[in-house]
């Protein structure tokens, strides 16, 4: 199978090495010093289960990797109409695209009965629509918590990472099988799933409930969730995440809010945001955090706790240069 990875990061990283580990036919796209990096020494992983190195084609420019049986998307949200501007060249008459992101996705309300709407702040001028479009796209989200330590090399600290994945319409197609198999290869749990928007706002809990503090005290979750005002904060947030996911119809499962933190606040890691914003990086506002308080508003959902956070860590990214609103993040 030959599978792009396209935005070979701490994510994608660690995703296209699973990958190649597993048997596929790897490429990547990336860029700067992680790219030069990469096709001079290869890719480097370091997991819990051992050393992953591996030598996937590497190049910015997709039109040298050429057609593929699949590319999986795993850039920031605020990169993807550099995506759609070039991804053309790696699209065959069959490639599936899969979109591994965190937030809101730019598909959400595609494959339902509300197939008409937009999030237009996700998809500027509809580009992912008119270059993908909705039959290649695949949802999936990705639990991986996962770093660039230096060019060419990513630190996974997870010991249970996974991709999730699922078609927009709900169907467990073939293809779905075969990518998520592909991932399951190489150690890596892939799972094809029926409800991608259920893991879509499952992801989005974890994201919602930490991202914001974290920000805001420049901390990793432990140090941040030490204090138990912050941790009774980020217990309120989970919940307001909870009732919006379930006005939306996708109830999230498993362990009470206080559970949840109780297992972040011993974690040394940095959200992905919060390592955007150490990094100069633009951040991922609109689809973590702008979007979800636009679905609580329509929904008649109060989120207060979420409202308050979210806007002064969004005031935060602003500040840092790293943000322009496209949408409003008050709810």
């Amino acid at each position: 199978m030959k599978v792009c990875v396209y935005g070979a990061g701490a994510i994608g990283g660690h995703v296209a090495a699973r990958l190649a580990r597993g048997g596929a036919e790897v490429s990547v796209i990336a860029r700067g010093p992680h790219l030069a990096a990469i096709r001079q020494r290869g890719l480097t992983v370091h997991a819990h289960d051992g050393l992953l190195h591996s030598r996937p084609r590497a190049s910015d420019n997709p039109a040298e990797i050429g057609p593929q049986d699949a590319v999986v998307v795993t850039v920031k949200a605020p990169a993807l109409p550099s995506v759609a501007a070039g991804i053309a060249p790696l699209l065959g008459p069959e490639t599936s695209v899969a979109f591994v992101m965190n937030g809101i996705p730019w598909w959400y309300y595609d494959g339902t009965p509300e197939a008409g709407r937009r999030l237009p702040e996700l998809d500027p001028g509809d580009a992912l629509r008119r270059a993908v479009g909705i039959p290649r796209t695949i949802g999936g989200v990705v639990y991986s918590a996962a770093t660039v330590v230096e060019p060419g090399t990513v630190q996974v600290e997870a010991k249970d990472g996974r991709v999730i994945l699922g078609e927009i319409d709900g169907s467990l197609t073939p293809r779905l099988r075969a990518l998520a198999a592909a991932i399951a290869a190489g150690g890596m749990g892939g799972v094809a799933v029926p409800d991608i928007r259920a893991a879509v706002w499952a992801k989005l809990l974890g994201n919602l409930m930490t991202g914001p503090l974290c920000i805001l005290a420049r901390s990793c979750m432990e140090d941040t969730l030490a204090s138990p005002a912050v941790r009774e904060t980020a217990i309120r947030m989970a919940r307001e995440v909870t009732a919006i996911a379930a006005a939306q119809g996708w109830p999230i499962a498993g362990d009470a809010p206080e559970a949840r933190i109780a297992r972040s606040s011993k974690l040394r890691h940095k959200p992905s945001i919060l390592q955007d914003l150490e990094a100069g990086r633009e951040m991922e506002i609109d689809a973590l955090f702008a979007a979800p308080l636009r679905l609580a508003r329509e929904a008649g959902v109060a989120v207060p706790t979420l409202e308050v956070m979210t806007a002064l860590a969004t005031r935060a990214a602003i500040a840092a240069g790293l943000y322009r609103p496209a949408m409003e993040v008050t709810a």
